[in-house]
């Protein structure tokens, strides 16, 4: 088998992939879905799709931590049964609602926010749950072709639910997705348990979230990662505003040729997620490198002339910004004690999806204030200065660190020169 794909040599990971596989596609379908639905219900408001957007990731801000904490202490299989339920019937019950016809504004907000409460769960418990399956040598691989699988459903979903909601509306997307939960429901209860690895489970006492935040506030490396992941998170990657303002305002497209615009994003976000499969353990200087990268090419997309150049342009803006993340996906986890994964990941999750509510609205306001275009170029501004900030902080630090070590090697010893001195 190819290295690419060695974490599929394990049966559990296979099957969870697999299940993984339909589920993606679903969740892209609504994700398209949920956005048209809210452009047509107010009319093309921008800070209506940044508000909707906002809230299905705020409860990630709020509530993630303690989803990492009961990560940690109860089993992740489990967990990950119920959240996955929860999240299909917030679905269904939307699509119903928009099947009806009484579906308004206000129901998505909802309902968003309720996703978004299952998604705060669900998210730390998932991360953290693949090293049980694979082991920490195949970890970064399994990272990869977790971000394959959620792109290969980025290159499907967003253009069948194009054609879907062209020729159906809204409503069967929503549908469909709240029944694609059933793939991983039925994945996770297929797993052989004896083959899991489970981290040790961590105590009922209390303090757990608080002692997760000083565990990674006395790790300045990590610090430094959720640092960079903030900025780049937060206001570079809101692609569900910025691709759905610039497809409608500024190209003046319909749902299909929005839908088509994920999908060819995704063909970059799968080419990068594949190379980093391919590689080994990331080093800090590809997370920093992928990260400027990334504003670079965000802010080449903000200013192409055409539909079919931007659609282009998204490509190599997939690419970066998949290896950025899965860079800082494997490093947090591999840099941390086990007991502790699933808090960490929890923290960096809510920083990653959970500066999404504060990014989101903005984004979306600076585009009603001066345009589609100016909601990818200022995220790309933003990313690439973050990258560039946080590169020459680590090289001063690693100066301070090397003078130290000099200063240290130029001490004179305790040898009978310095014996004789100091008896003098």
């Amino acid at each position: 088998m190819s290295p690419t794909f060695r974490s599929l040599r394990n049966r559990n990971y296979r099957i969870y992939y697999a299940g993984g596989v339909v589920s993606n596609v679903g969740t892209w379908m609504q994700r398209i879905a949920q956005d048209w639905l809210v452009i047509q219900l107010a009319d093309n408001d921008g800070v209506a799709l940044g508000i909707t957007t906002g809230l299905q990731f705020l409860p990630m801000l709020l509530l993630g931590p303690w989803g990492g904490m009961l990560a940690d202490r109860y089993s992740k299989r489990k967990l990950l049964i119920l959240t996955q339920a929860f999240m299909g019937l917030v679905a269904i019950v939307l699509g119903v609602l928009d099947l009806t016809g009484v579906v308004e504004v206000w129901h998505v907000f909802v309902l968003a926010a309720l996703l978004g409460l299952g998604t705060a769960l669900d998210n730390p418990t998932r991360q953290s749950f693949v090293v049980e399956m694979v082991g920490p040598d195949d970890l970064p691989n399994a990272v990869g072709l977790n971000s394959a699988s959620f792109n290969l459903g980025r290159v499907i979903g967003p253009a069948l639910a194009g054609l879907l909601i062209e020729v159906f509306g809204t409503g069967p997307v929503f549908i469909i997705n709240g029944v694609s939960f059933l793939a991983v429901i039925v994945a996770l209860m297929c797993l052989h348990t004896d083959e899991l690895d489970p981290a040790p489970r961590a105590g009922r006492g209390s303090g757990q979230v608080l002692e997760g935040i000083r565990y990674v506030r006395g790790r300045p490396d990590l610090v430094m990662v959720l640092a960079l992941v903030f900025f780049v998170g937060t206001f570079g990657m809101n692609f569900q505003i910025t691709t759905a303002l610039m497809a409608t305002e500024v190209f003046g497209k319909g749902a299909g040729e929005f839908g088509l615009l994920g999908s060819i994003m995704a063909v970059g976000s799968l080419t990068g997620a594949l190379l980093a499969a391919s590689r080994g353990r990331p080093r800090l200087r590809l997370l920093l490198g992928a990260a400027f990268a990334f504003g670079v090419v965000e802010v080449m997309a903000g200013l192409m002339p055409t539909y079919a150049t931007f659609a282009v342009a998204l490509i190599p803006v997939g690419v970066t910004s998949l290896t950025f993340i899965t860079a800082a996906n494997s490093t947090m986890q591999l840099a941390v004690d086990p007991v502790m994964r699933g808090r960490v990941m929890a923290l960096y999750m809510a920083v990653f999806m959970g500066g999404t509510p504060i990014g989101a609205p903005l984004v979306g306001a600076l585009a009603e204030a001066f345009g589609a275009r100016w909601s990818l170029l200022a995220g790309g501004l933003v990313s690439a200065t973050a990258a560039v900030v946080c590169a020459l902080l680590l090289a001063r630090r690693s100066g301070i660190e090397l003078r130290d070590e000099l200063r240290e090697m130029s001490r004179p010893r305790m040898g009978s020169d310095t014996m004789v001195e100091s008896v003098r």
